[in-house]
């Protein structure tokens, strides 16, 4: 089992801060009764601090992750200033969350906490006990599910207000050679430029991309390369950006990667919000989308208050009973019987449909039954069921799976450069302080 820190990592893909209780001294001073040295504020932003030991702990997070492969790490001090950031933007993301009224409850984080032991394959109860066994407080851990939340949902209320996909851009894509080129799996490096940057600005970025580059060149692994250099949140990540189908790709990317080989990596591309390096990891062409159908019928009965659950299960084994030994029309016993709203007036007829879109419990029932066949009586959380299978038939839709696609896709391309530019105008309009020199930005010392 992975370290308590390590499954916040791997389940939300964010290092967080755990609260703290020391007593704050100025940088530097010890506590007089003893040599402990007690914490200090690391940096300021906005109204909130950023303490020495949640930085600590954040990077001791990071390094759990890696244990395995502590090589592709960059050196202490650049690792610190690659954390120090990601957590200056999680407390810049909870504040304006919390400033737009977004609250999580109790039980929003219970269902976070139940979602985290589910990943790591453990129940609650047995998540508790790893983070209680590793020294950590569970409040603490529970803290940081609930700020994850908050970001969470203000990125969707960002994206909802500032996306939107019409039929016109859907079709643009579907005849885009773009969008039958397949999908690419990209990793990346960013180089963040600030909002309203300056030629020193862009200087200085575009100068860091080339050492990135140069570094890579020279034998660095690239995920190592993002770690160091990237200033994404998926730097320490490694930058994996996973599978993409092409048409995901910002347009002006799309050129580039189209003419690269798997394990290629690109010059540095000038974007919106920088730089940016690209490494194709690997490609697939697009396949036909061939799924098997179902033509079902069904009878429900409904508990209610004037019938028990017995009485329901019962009534049904009675309509199975006439249907199978008494050999009577299952279509006239749905019409008179059932009461499911949508199919009882065609004779309990659901249609042709995949398997899962009636729910998992039908879905198990058809796996176990022939053509004809009916099935025993069975509860769902809608009552007591009786389905009969009509036939199955493999059907293509690959038409309709790909205007599906290329809806996500685009929603998926707007809302990432929607939510970029949310976060540089959130850390352009910010107060943030960095009170310790070695962790400022090499080029924030030389500015200073």
């Amino acid at each position: 089992m992975k370290h308590p820190s390590a499954l916040l990592l791997l389940a939300l893909a964010a290092v967080t801060a755990l609260p703290v209780q020391a007593q704050l001294l100025p940088q530097g001073q010890t506590a007089v009764s003893g040599t402990q040295p007690l914490d200090r504020i690391v940096a300021v932003v906005d109204e909130d601090v950023i303490l020495q030991s949640e930085l600590d702990e954040a990077v001791r997070s990071v390094k759990q992750q890696y244990a395995s492969n502590p090589g592709q790490l960059p050196p202490d001090d650049v690792l610190e200033r690659q954390v120090l950031d990601r957590l200056i933007l999680m407390k810049l993301q909870v504040a304006k969350a919390s400033e737009q009224g977004v609250r999580v409850s109790n039980a929003d984080v219970d269902q976070a906490v139940a979602a985290v032991a589910q990943q790591n394959h453990l129940t609650p109860e047995q998540l508790q006990q790893a983070v209680e066994q590793s020294g950590q407080s569970f409040a603490a851990f529970r803290s940081q599910l609930g700020d994850q939340v908050m970001v969470q949902r203000l990125h969707e209320s960002v994206v909802r207000d500032s996306v939107n996909i019409t039929d016109s851009e859907i079709n643009n894509l579907l005849n885009s050679p773009t969008y039958k080129a397949g999908e690419v799996h990209l990793a990346h490096i960013q180089i963040s430029i600030p909002a309203g940057a300056s030629a020193a600005d862009i200087q200085a970025a575009q100068a860091k991309a080339q050492q990135a580059i140069d570094a890579i060149k020279g034998g660095m692994d690239f995920n190592a390369a993002a770690i160091r250099y990237s200033d994404a949140q998926d730097a320490l990540e490694g930058g994996d950006l996973g599978w993409r189908k092409m048409d995901e790709i910002p347009p002006a990317f799309a050129d580039t990667v189209s003419g690269m080989k798997p394990g290629q990596v690109s010059p540095a591309l000038r974007g919106p919000t920088g730089f940016h390096i690209l490494k194709l990891v690997d490609q697939r062409a697009p396949s036909r989308q061939v799924v098997t159908e179902y033509h079902a019928r069904q009878i429900l009965i409904r508990p209610s208050e004037l019938v028990t659950n017995e009485q329901a299960q019962q009534k049904a084994q009675d309509l199975y009973n006439r249907i199978v030994n008494k050999h009577e029309d299952f279509a006239k016993l749905a019409k008179e019987n059932s009461k499911d709203p949508t199919t009882a007036n065609a004779g309990g007829d659901m249609g042709w449909f995949q398997r899962d879109q009636w729910g998992s419990t039908i879905a198990q029932q058809l796996a176990g039954l022939k053509d004809g066949e009916v099935s025993q009586p069975f509860q769902s959380e809608a009552g007591w069921h009786i389905i009969q299978l009509e036939g199955t038939r493999k059907s293509d839709v690959t038409e309709e799976s790909e205007r599906n696609q290329a809806r996500q896709a685009i929603g998926n391309r707007k809302a990432e450069q929607a939510y970029d530019d949310f976060l540089r105008q959130l850390r352009s309009d910010a107060y943030v302080d960095i009170l310790v020199p070695a962790l400022k930005d090499p080029d924030a010392r030389d500015k200073s």
